[in-house]
């Protein structure tokens, strides 16, 4: 029997990077994944390999800053798979839109309001989509992704930080409302990952100095942080609730 055997989960972002390490371990763990992007082409691609190594994969392209279109998609994903057991708020502001690196206060306007509407409201907008279905089933878990900046604090990123900082309370507070649903909420904050998947020597350059900052002193990839996930969608993290797990070789600790 595998771990998340009869779990039905939505994971955003899921065409790259993390979200698609996320997925393709939740349905290698026995879970029906349910794939949220706004990339459709390459979720396909993503969801027919996942299919074709055993697994249980539906691919569903949304844009997950439209609440109606975002909720559309859940529905679907909790039709279709017959019931909703969890759903991992992956998709960010990395994944669809690159961040200007400045001080902050050269930081673009706009630019501030989109990182806030990325990385934190999308995840507010995926929790009330999934919320009615994981009470319908009596309990799940929700899982929010922020990022190890939050404790490090990296300069020129300022509205990203402040964006994926967001969520600490927000999954507190969320945490303390949903409990007596049996509804678990939880933040996964992954560290600098090298998640790109033809990153140039630049991009390597910046993780690997990263990686020298860290007790395990090496490059973090997408493969460090599935089995977090893993964890806190099955039954043995039934009783952990507004938490947050710091998954990052030891560069930051809280």
């Amino acid at each position: 029997m595998n771990r998340l055997d009869g779990k039905a989960v939505v994971v955003t972002g899921s065409a790259h990077g993390i979200g698609r390490a996320y997925a393709e371990r939740l349905a290698a763990d026995g879970a029906m994944v349910a794939m949220l992007d706004i990339d459709g082409r390459r979720n396909d691609e993503v969801a027919a390999r996942i299919r074709a190594a055993g697994g249980s994969a539906l691919p569903i392209t949304t844009d997950v800053r439209d609440f109606a279109a975002f909720k559309s998609a859940v529905d679907r994903a909790a039709a279709e798979l017959g019931r909703l057991t969890g759903i991992a708020n992956n998709a960010g502001m990395l994944n669809v839109v690159p961040i200007t690196r400045c001080a902050f206060e050269d930081i673009p306007d706009a630019e501030w309001d989109e990182s806030f509407r990325l990385n934190t409201k999308s995840a507010w907008y995926g929790c009330k989509a999934a919320v009615p279905h994981l009470r319908a089933n009596g309990g799940g878990s929700i899982v929010n992704v922020g990022s190890s900046t939050i404790f490090r604090g990296v300069p020129t990123r300022a509205h990203y930080v402040a964006a994926k900082a967001a969520l600490i309370g927000f999954n507190r507070t969320i945490a303390r409302e949903l409990g007596k649903d049996g509804i678990r909420v939880n933040l996964v904050c992954p560290g600098s990952t090298l998640s790109e998947e033809d990153p140039s020597e630049a991009t390597v350059r910046m993780r690997e100095e990263v990686a020298k900052t860290r007790c395990i002193p090496r490059l973090e990839r997408p493969a460090d942080l599935v089995g977090t996930m893993s964890f806190l969608m099955s039954d043995d993290s039934a009783f952990i609730t507004g938490q947050t797990f710091l998954v990052d070789g030891g560069s930051a600790m809280h």
